[in-house]
């Protein structure tokens, strides 16, 4: 819905899932998510994620 939308279709669409499975990786993509991350267990891990995805969005990509 989000990419259908001429207001809202240039936000970034990011699934964070634990699946793995590559029909769910697929699904994403061909739904138009810009990304399909697989969220670590381990709290430190997920923290770690957070930031480096915050500063991926923030600092180093480009935006349309």
């Amino acid at each position: 819905a989000i990419k259908s939308s001429d207001e809202l279709k240039h936000i970034p669409v990011v699934v964070m899932t634990t699946s793995r499975a590559e029909s769910d990786r697929s699904r994403a993509y061909n739904e138009h998510a810009n990304s399909y991350v697989v969220k670590p267990l381990d709290f430190g891990q997920m923290h770690e994620l957070v930031k480096e995805l915050g500063l991926y969005w923030t600092v180093w990509n480009e935006p349309f």
